[in-house]
């Protein structure tokens, strides 16, 4: 008797982290697998612990040597963490897309900002639709989220029915969209689920996360009665957000101007796929200055505090066209992304130390989650009736919550993996089986690194230490033909003791050079290592701190 296909769940990105969402399906046996792949997304760079990198991609050197068998690439939704790598990663895949209008148009968008973007075409789906890809019939089943057109993905195979939720959460009254498809979620469950595969992002917090209706009346209470000018930061993606201020800023007599080209393109997409019909358009930054202060609201990017985004500008007073001065009042109708806490603390001191007033979630209702909390993943449980639960989106400890939530709710079987994981979902029990090569490719300019690349590891050690840079001139007889050179990069110009630094490692330099064997003198090699090994050494001794130290030798 022929073995039956295996089907199997391996993520690359997303699991144990959230972002650089990444998720592969496996159907067949042993070399033979085809794979469906879910998503590909980025996460962001810190300038404090990765300098100079802008975004993190997954690293896909498993799904590059299964390239021969990767029959699709399906987006659940746009955001940046599910679908910023394709333009980046794609041409080495090569692989079919799919996605639904929205996703598509956005994406398209997205290309058409970017210099010579390869040629990606894209499959659009019907919400609700259904599509074979390969072994794998694909099932779109849209959910509420914080952008438009979100989709839980019911995966059929051979081997039993898999639910991807992608990022979801109950709202009964959404401003954009219809609420997460509750009977078709229930109607799956009755068919039968062998594994949900679900999002963990608010699985530390109680209760439901608060409706966009909310959201929209709290605005609009606040925008009334605001005086002078206003400037609503969000994600630049979450229409809803942007249509309740829309809604707020008409009922105040208020312009809406766009600031930001992240803005400008999903309002601009928005609009082109029917998610801002009714809505008056928007102005641009230029005519920012023409509006009395009572009368304009800017809608901006930079809720995250990035540095080069409209609301840092702004806030530095370093905005070609829209400035805030005291009295006018900044709202972040968003949430801190952990890592980003310094960023916006300090923006909003900046601008508090201006005069300006700062109203955020903490203490106004300017802000809901696009995630469930435990409620609503008690009542996906309870629709969906999984054999298996394996939590992803999410960093240990919201996924190490969901996983408890579901065995209290009766779940068979959970399971916690990490990126990497080759999991068996089917047949037989469900079981962690095998590694494929995972890990992060870093963004840097224009080129791609790997996460262990010289080029990262260096800069990071000197955006911390520094560095120091010898140059000696050997004659053939081993002598020193002129003076060596040092230059001191990021390193206290004296020590403790108000010495110059440069003047000690000249010293240092001359000195061991002198202290070598005539017959190490004559060896490059030998004196280059022997002259950085004592620099470094008295650069730690002086300093406290070990920098990066490089000797340059020439023979003259």
């Amino acid at each position: 008797m022929a073995r039956a296909d295996e089907l199997s769940f391996v993520p690359l990105g997303g699991i144990g982290e959230i972002g650089m969402n990444l998720s592969l399906y496996g159907l067949g046996k042993g070399k033979q697998r085809s794979w469906l792949a879910v998503d590909l997304g980025v996460s962001f760079g810190n300038e404090e612990h990765l300098p100079g990198i802008d975004v993190v991609m997954p690293d896909i050197r498993f799904l590059e040597s299964e390239k021969k068998n990767l029959v699709g690439l399906v987006l659940t939704h746009a955001h940046e963490d599910h679908f910023g790598a394709i333009i980046d990663l794609w041409p080495r895949l090569q692989c079919p897309i799919y996605a639904t209008k929205f996703s598509a148009a956005l994406f398209e968008a997205k290309c058409a900002a970017e210099r010579n973007p390869p040629n990606i075409p894209v499959t659009v789906i019907e919400s609700g639709g259904r599509i074979d890809i390969g072994p794998f019939n694909v099932e779109f089943v849209a959910v509420q989220h914080s952008i438009p057109e979100s989709h839980a993905l019911a995966i059929r195979t051979s081997e039993g029915l898999v639910l991807h939720t992608g990022d979801w959460k109950l709202d009964p009254t959404p401003l954009i969209g219809e609420p997460t498809n509750e009977k078709r979620l229930r109607e799956l469950g009755d068919e039968g689920v062998l594994a949900l595969i679900g999002d963990s992002t608010n699985a530390v917090r109680e209760g439901r996360s608060p409706s966009e209706r909310e959201v929209a009346r709290g605005l609009a209470e606040i925008i009334k009665d605001a005086k002078g000018r206003v400037a609503v930061t969000t994600f630049a993606s979450n229409v809803s957000r942007m249509r309740a201020v829309a809604e707020a800023a008409r009922e105040a007599d208020r312009e809406v101007v766009l600031i930001g080209r992240a803005m400008e393109r999903v309002a601009q997409v928005a609009r082109e796929t029917g998610y801002l019909d009714g809505i008056a358009p928007f102005r641009g930054a230029d005519l920012y200055g023409h509006f009395p202060p009572n009368k304009v609201l800017a809608l901006c990017t930079g809720s995250q505090g990035e540095p080069r985004a409209a609301l840092a500008r702004i806030a530095n007073d370093d905005h070609p066209e829209v400035t805030l001065n005291q009295g006018d009042t900044v709202i972040f109708s968003s949430r801190t992304i952990p890592g980003n806490e310094k960023a916006v603390g300090a923006i909003i001191n900046g601008l508090v130390s201006q005069g300006i007033k700062v109203i955020t979630d903490r203490t106004h209702m300017v802000h809901v989650s696009g995630h469930p909390r435990r409620d609503e993943l008690r009542e996906m449980i309870s629709w969906i009736r999984p054999q298996l639960l394996i939590p992803a989106h999410g960093e240990a400890l919201h996924l190490s919550e969901h996983a408890s939530l579901a065995r209290s709710c009766g779940v068979p079987k959970v399971l916690i993996c990490k990126n990497g994981d080759g999991v068996r979902l089917a047949p037989g029990e469900p079981a962690i089986v095998e590694q494929v090569p995972s890990g992060r490719l870093y963004k840097d300019g224009k080129i791609l690194e790997d996460q262990n690349a010289r080029a990262v590891v260096a800069r990071r050690r000197l955006a911390f230490a520094g560095g120091a840079f010898v140059a000696l001139a050997l004659t053939e007889q081993g002598e020193l033909a002129d003076d060596p050179q040092v230059d001191l990069v990021g390193i206290p110009e004296r020590n403790a003791a108000g010495e110059l630094m440069d003047e000690l490692i000249f010293d240092v330099a001359v000195a061991t050079f002198d202290n070598l064997p005539r017959a190490k003198r004559r060896d490059s090699d030998a004196v280059g290592e022997a002259v950085r090994r004592a620099v470094r050494s008295a650069i730690a001794e002086h300093w406290g701190k070990k920098t990066i130290c490089v000797v340059h030798v020439l023979e003259v």
